[in-house]
């Protein structure tokens, strides 16, 4: 096959500058590789949860209650709308597991002995399905078993409505309902302390006093029904038997967290490419500029010989499409490798029979779409500006810029600056678009890396916040039921226990208008000094006598401002409906709350000195005392130690961060090295010359490198403040687009993370400097002196 002499041309210019090609296709290939991650893993957990929830049946509706009997499911069941319904009787126990000190926390759910279940049907892992007469069998939650080390046929003991019992393991599964598994009220998972557990229907009914009964129903919907109307008829039906609300499948915690995991996958797949497309582009619009100028003698001669615009137009063009498919590549082949160690760190979280981790033909076409249109834009105004020059034009020497006497070579200030520094800093006066033009690429870095190492200082503010202002309790504890005054002296009596605050909660659905919420109503003392209500700046507030204090996010839900009025329809006791006024607004950082002062709630409850748990400050010498006597409390639902939560939430934290923060530092070099690298060719060949005439007059390596790399430290310097000042921008973006109802993070930055993201830059521009000097060294001074002007 014949190459035109417009590609071998092509072929020699790009290996000429092979390395700022290189160095282009990088930045490129770097937001490539975050588009093809970010979007690979967005589809291939989407399709995984779509194929589960398809083969296990996952209900639409889910409903739990105080009782009811097994007579009113034919009555749920005949709801316009239902396709399918299913009751169960669900228990939450203490468990006592072998090695584990902390008191741990289990979801017993019913199931058929003889057949599988109609919704949320359960992934046989191992082992064998539970047998019809066995009372202790119990199908386990494969993310408890594998944090314990448990397999088939090994045995732990719970605490069953005021019973110990064991219960044998004789099946490891998934269920459908808890692809993300999480103790209620916690931060993050910890597969240690609670687990899911599926036993047989009569057997669990016996245990609870549920003969003939149930405490859970899930539904099914015909298609295009109405959720809401089937959920208002299914409600009037429960509220006679202590219904605590239905709520949809988008609100239900598991697949409310993967559905909230998948928008993140996806802005983040959109919106940190565009950044390092941006840089490309102005990359590449200064490289090509540059390199055409010097090609000006070859455009005129390639006219002259009958080459139209159009034709040399494409062939320049060619050059950025080069080096746009080469990043492409890259870009692709790394997302593919990012991509699939991503989707294992995901498997940690979301339990899935398998992860079909693949990426699809759109993804890669919309890369490679995506790089081709960037190279076009980026060198679209040079390649204009260039071909339209007439060919006896083109044959002369590019005009030297206007002189005129630069602001250095004024009077005061020549004579303290030395010739080295007035060079520098005339180039830097006379080019002021590409200076700034290098400026912006360098602080995109600067703001990338801060924005990463931001996130680390912003949890462990979070941290702080919570553990330390806002909870300063040692242990949590919480009753199956609500219990009398007298449960607060029995606490007050255990080892290790130096002070007991009383908690009140009771749930309920919260409406303004046509919006409602359903959650758990805090009451707390006014003088709390354990548990407390905390702002993002570490204000605590104190709930009023009357009228609730809303989270701020819950506030946005609701669409409610401080006086404004919501109805209460609390969903246990004798169940009121009251209005009540909200007090005001905490910019809190975990879930949607609800407070209000604990002598209000036990008002509205028409009860004395009830609670419903406790936070406990105790004596940590005796936390191991304490921890056996709570396992072996039938009244306690379940218990939550602070240190151990700590613990737990840093390790998640370290690991979902850590990667985020290899990739800024990885990617924001590459930008970093890219721009960098770029201006420093660019301005070698524009000084070529210039550096070759000091070399025959006298002047060292030392003195000629410090003219060009001088004027690299200087744009490095210049672009820092910017990049924190954009970094800090980026970071309260990022921060506000992954606000959730489950946490906000309080954005921090210090003085260590501005330092660190400097650090990587200077770093970067170190390298690039090198490897330019490098090329100085090497510089042909009689070539260059015989360049025509």
């Amino acid at each position: 096959m014949r190459i035109s002499a417009l590609n071998r041309k092509l072929l020699r210019d790009l290996r000429a500058m092979a390395g700022q090609a290189f160095a282009i296709a990088l930045v490129l290939a770097a937001g490539m590789a975050m588009w093809v991650m970010y979007l690979s893993n967005f589809q291939s957990l989407q399709r995984s949860r779509q194929s589960y929830y398809e083969e296990q049946r996952f209900a639409e509706v889910f409903a739990s209650l105080k009782r009811a009997p097994e007579s009113l499911a034919a009555r749920i069941a005949d709801i316009p709308g239902v396709a399918r319904a299913e009751t169960r009787v669900v228990a939450d126990v203490v468990l006592d597991v072998p090695g584990l000190q902390e008191p741990a926390s289990g979801r017993l759910i019913s199931i058929p002995a003889d057949r599988r279940p109609a919704l949320n049907d359960l992934y046989l892992r191992e082992g064998r399905w539970i047998s019809a007469g066995r009372p202790d069998e119990v199908l386990a939650s494969e993310a408890f078993t594998q944090a314990h080390g448990f397999h088939v046929g090994d045995r732990f003991a719970a605490i069953i409505n005021g019973r110990k019992r064991t219960l044998d393991i004789v099946g490891i599964v998934l269920s459908p309902e808890y692809v993300y598994s999480i103790r209620p009220g916690e931060l993050v998972p910890d597969d240690r302390l609670f687990g899911v557990f599926w036993m047989e229907r009569r057997a669990l009914a016996n245990a609870f006093d549920m003969e003939g009964g149930f405490n859970d129903v899930v539904l099914e919907l015909a298609p295009r029904v109405q959720t809401d109307e089937v959920i208002a008829r299914l409600d009037a039906l429960l509220e006679r038997y202590g219904g605590l609300g239905a709520i949809p499948r988008a609100l239900q915690p598991s697949h409310w967290t993967l559905e909230s995991e998948l928008q993140q996958l996806r802005s983040m797949g959109i919106a940190v490419p565009a950044i390092f497309l941006l840089v490309t582009a102005f990359v590449l619009n200064v490289a090509l500029g540059r390199a055409l100028a010097l090609q000006r003698p070859q455009l005129a001669a390639l006219k002259a010989l009958g080459y139209r615009n159009d034709e040399l137009a494409w062939h320049y063009l060619k050059w950025a499409l080069a080096i746009a498919t080469l990043g492409a590549a890259l870009g692709v082949a790394a997302g593919v490798w990012l991509g699939a160690g991503m989707t294992d760190l995901y498997a940690q979280y979301f339990s899935f029979p398998q992860t079909d981790y693949r990426v699809s033909p759109a993804v890669v076409l919309g890369a490679v779409a995506i790089s081709l249109v960037t190279a076009m834009v980026g060198a679209y105004s040079s390649v204009r500006r260039s071909v339209r020059i007439p060919p006896a034009e083109a044959m002369r020497p590019e005009p030297p810029a206007r002189y005129r006497r630069s602001i250095v070579e004024r009077p005061g200030l020549r004579q303290r600056l030395g010739m080295a520094t007035r060079m520098i800093l005339r180039n830097l006066e006379r080019q002021p678009l590409r200076a700034l033009a290098s400026i912006t690429g360098i602080a995109f870095a600067a703001g990338i890396l801060l924005f990463g190492f931001s996130l680390i200082a912003s949890t462990e503010r979070l941290i702080s916040l919570q553990f330390s202002v806002a909870e300063r309790q040692d242990v949590t504890v919480n009753f199956v039921e609500p219990a009398s005054s007298s449960a607060r002296h029995a606490l007050a009596r255990l080892p290790g226990v130096l002070a007991v605050e009383p908690v009140r909660t009771v749930p309920a659905r919260l409406r303004a208008g046509f919006r409602h919420r359903d959650l758990a109503i805090t009451g707390l003392p006014t003088d709390a000094r354990l548990r407390r209500i905390v702002d993002m700046d570490g204000n605590a507030v104190a709930p009023p006598p009357e009228g609730l204090v809303l989270s701020a996010m819950l506030a946005r839900v609701l669409d409610v401002v401080p006086g404004d009025r919501v109805t209460l329809e609390i969903l246990q006791g004798h169940r009121p409906h009251v209005e009540a006024t909200v007090a005001g607004l905490v910019d809190d950082s975990l879930g949607l709350s609800a407070y209000m002062d604990i002598e209000a709630v036990r008002r509205l409850m028409r009860e004395g000195g009830t609670l419903s748990g406790a936070a406990l400050k105790i004596d940590p010498a005796r936390e191991g005392a304490l921890s056996d006597t709570l396992k072996a409390m039938p009244v306690i639902a379940g218990v939550a130690i602070k240190r151990t939560v700590i613990e737990n939430f840093r390790e998640t934290m370290a690991q979902n961060i850590g990667l985020m923060i290899t990739i800024n530092v990885l990617f924001a070099g590459i930008i970093a090295f890219g721009v960098i690298y770029n201006a420093a060719r660019v301005s070698l060949s524009e000084r070529a010359r210039e550096l070759a005439s000091l070399r025959v007059l006298g002047f060292t390596r030392a003195e000629i490198s410090l003219i060009l790399l001088g004027e690299l430290a200087i744009l490095t310097a210049l672009a820092l403040p910017f990049g924190a000042v954009l970094g800090q921008g980026m970071a309260q973006a990022m921060v506000k687009s992954i606000e959730s109802e489950v946490y906000r993070f309080p954005l921090s930055t210090t003085p260590a993370t501005v330092a660190w993201s400097a650090l990587v830059v200077i770093a970067a521009a170190a390298v690039s400097g090198l490897i330019v000097r490098r090329r100085l060294d090497r510089l042909d001074l009689v070539g260059v002196l015989k360049t025509r002007e």
